[in-house]
């Protein structure tokens, strides 16, 4: 049954990507951290075409007539709102990044197209086209005795429109980065794009034909590739079916067309039925067809002190001060539960207890499971090191993290190099969870060392990313990862724990359960209260469980940073739920879950977002966080993420995010990414101190009143 508060999967990601939109546009983020965030908007918009426009049109095949759960609407319906949606949020896209490149011509920084350069600019561009570009191309006639040439994904190419007696003639040219993208100019800032350049000359490569237009184009090709369990046997090696789907996606067809201007209206036609595409699918953007240059401007500009007016400060990731950087790792954390927070505290504990397992003679075992890695990840050169030394390494490598499935071949192969037992898990689910478990035995003691985390095992994303990532040695914990790897390797699943929250048979049955309790309390008179923070919710049971406790009377914090399926405030509904998304500097990533308040409050952290993908598809990993004093570490997170009055967003009845005079009202201006970062750095500072002068760090978030509102510490 649907429900008044939900809300369309499709369009509720398309709006959160519209509030990355707003950081490229916001005049309190440095210009070009504006540029930054035009590009992120664009490379999530690329992976959203590919994968849910791709979706939609083999759902509009297969089941036309089928109905979206939470929306009502078929795949035609959803497909026409999508593009729709796309297409509003174009003109916003090409303003921001104009109006951004614009502030930056006092900086040096230029974006000259060729009409705009000066003549000796355009001699030297002449001449540069010559020598480096034109050797290089590839240019194609097609016409109707040739087959339509691949065009690759994504990637940029001249259509220029030919003259020809004989009905349309078309001529293209790949204009991929075979050489430097951006060419500078001069010894300031000024540059120009190597497409633009092959845009202009494109007629030398067609001296035999009139030219009669040309365009820069960019073709989007479906990325959405299902693996089919059943294909999985005895017989077939299950890698070598991944590296099939891979193949298979390259080739898939084009879903979205990009242009930066229109070509006549018979080439356009001519175009538009060769790519088998409609009108709807055809975009004409302003600004640059891939905007992952941007990355690269600051290197244009000379002065360090003027470049570093541009980007936000830097924030070096802190020392935890209750870690000592010359005690074992292993004791450590067999004295005491230890919680790194990314990016604000570093990852180098987590990779000093890694590396310290493959060096330790007494350690056993090591039995991890990976879902994205850095391209020259330490991890895997840890787990390689351990496997030479001798010991039993187990991993779980998933080579269906979409996109990352090549690289994770590459991994797996080296790990079996080395001497690692190397396995893919239950052929029919992904394995999405972050959990590694060490065993060591000492004088015929056996210890186990647990690590579960809410984000990849990746040195490049902890930098980036907000995860959290839990270090114990409570023995139930470990005997409930034991479970798991079991599992995994004899391709079955977890069916009960102790303390591990384990999807898709233990961890969804487990929130609801939460939830009934709840509303127990709250119907008995006592503050009932449910918290979460997660990426993504589109569950209907975990929703309409929320709904029944908000009527119930229990008091629901959410801070979703993307898909909200859920509408808050819808009254005899929704009214006790309150959410809020936080788009800043940093990707939110890290989930958590807390049920109750007080002595009985139940705290998690955990791999899964509320998605039926997550609790009912793939293996996930909560783990409860039994330290009183890391409970309250992560309570105060939840504060601060609900006082945010600079990055947050509140969600509206009609499930629109948008900054409001409704965010908690406070004499404070709460970022709660750079209030964390502070806190991180103070505690550092004071772990610096000698003993005796150490002062007591002071968490500086603002606390809520009964009534939802701030008042100062």
């Amino acid at each position: 049954m649907i429900q008044p508060y939900y809300q369309n999967r499709e369009l509720s990601w398309i709006a959160f990507n519209s509030r990355v939109l707003e950081e490229a546009e916001s005049e309190q983020v440095p210009l070009l951290e504006q540029l930054n965030f035009s590009a992120i908007y664009q490379s999530n918009l690329d992976e959203f075409v590919q994968v849910r426009i791709g979706t939609m049109l083999d759902r509009m095949k297969e089941t036309p007539k089928a109905k979206d759960s939470r929306s009502g609407m078929t795949p035609k319906q959803q497909l026409k709102a999508m593009l729709g949606e796309i297409s509003a949020l174009l003109p916003r896209k090409d303003r921001a990044y104009f109006e951004t490149m614009k502030k930056l011509e006092s900086y040096g920084i230029q974006h000259v197209t060729f009409s705009d350069a000066t003549p000796e600019e355009k001699e030297f561009l002449e001449l540069y086209f010559k020598r480096e570009v034109k050797p290089l191309l590839s240019p194609i006639v097609i016409e109707k005795r040739q087959p339509f040439p691949f065009l690759r994904n994504k990637e940029i190419y001249v259509a220029v429109h030919l003259a020809s007696k004989n009905g349309v003639k078309l001529g293209v040219i790949p204009a991929g980065s075979r050489t430097d993208r951006v060419i500078r100019l001069d010894k300031t800032g000024r540059f120009i794009l190597l497409e633009d350049i092959i845009l202009h000359f494109a007629p030398q490569a067609f001296k035999n034909y009139k030219v009669l237009d040309s365009a820069l184009i960019r073709i989007t090709r479906s990325g959405a590739i299902r693996f089919d369990g059943s294909a999985a046997d005895e017989e077939t090696d299950f890698r070598d079916i991944v590296e099939d789907l891979i193949r298979k996606r390259k080739k898939r067809e084009p879903v979205r067309l990009q242009m930066n201007s229109m070509l006549d209206e018979d080439a356009m036609a001519y175009l538009l039925k060769k790519l088998k595409l409609s009108r709807k699918q055809l975009f004409l953007e302003e600004t640059p067809l891939d905007l992952s240059f941007v990355y690269k401007i600051s290197d244009l500009i000379t002065d360090p002190e003027r470049a570093s007016e541009l980007k936000y400060p830097v924030q070096k990731p802190q020392n935890r001060p209750d870690i000592s950087a010359r005690e074992s790792m292993m004791s450590q954390i067999a004295d005491h539960d230890l919680l790194l927070s990314y990016p604000y505290e570093s990852m180098s504990p987590f990779l000093r207890l890694l590396n310290e397992a493959s060096l330790d003679p007494d350690v056993i075992s090591i039995k991890i499971t990976l879902y994205r890695l850095a391209s020259h990840s330490q991890v895997i050169e840890a787990l390689c090191q351990a496997a030479e030394n001798g010991k039993e390494v187990l991993v779980l490598v998933e080579l269906r993290a979409r996109f990352d499935e090549e690289h994770n071949i590459r991994c797996a192969d080296r790990l079996v190099d080395a001497g690692c037992t190397v396995i893919y898990g239950p052929h029919n689910m992904k394995v999405h969870s972050k959990l590694l478990l060490i065993t060591r035995k000492s004088g015929g003691t056996i210890q186990n060392f647990t690590q579960i985390g809410t984000g990849n095992y990746n040195e490049k994303t902890s930098r980036l990313y907000t995860d959290l990532s839990l270090m114990t040695a409570n023995p139930e914990i470990a005997e409930d990862a034991r479970h798991v790897f079991d599992a995994l390797s004899t391709d079955s699943l977890v069916e009960d724990t102790k303390q591990l929250l384990v999807a898709p048979l233990c961890l969804k049955s487990r929130i609801l359960a939460m939830l009934d309790e709840e509303i127990i309390h709250a119907k008995n008179g006592e503050t009932a209260y449910f918290g979460a923070k997660i990426n993504s919710i589109s569950d209907r049971d975990i929703m309409d469980k929320l709904s029944e406790a908000s009527q119930a009377g229990v008091r629901i914090e959410l801070v979703v940073r993307g898909i909200c399926c859920l509408k808050p405030g819808i009254p005899g509904y929704t009214d006790n739920i309150r959410i809020v998304s936080i788009v800043g500097r940093y990707l939110e990533h890290s989930r958590i879950y807390i049920a109750g308040i007080g002595e009985r409050s139940r705290i998690y952290i955990s791999s899964a977002d509320f998605m039926t993908r997550n609790t009912v598809h793939r293996v996930e990993v909560a783990a409860p966080i039994l330290d009183p004093a890391l409970k309250v570490r992560i309570l105060s997170f939840m504060t601060l993420f609900q006082c945010d009055n600079q990055k947050a967003r509140l969600g509206q009845p009609d499930g629109s995010f948008c900054r409001t005079a409704a965010l908690p009202l406070t004499s404070l201006m709460v970022n709660a990414q750079e209030a964390q970062y502070l806190q991180a750095e103070e505690a550092a500072k004071d772990s610096r101190l000698p003993k005796n002068t150490q002062k007591n760090i002071q968490k500086k978030t603002p606390k809520r009143t009964k009534s939802g509102n701030q008042s100062k510490n």
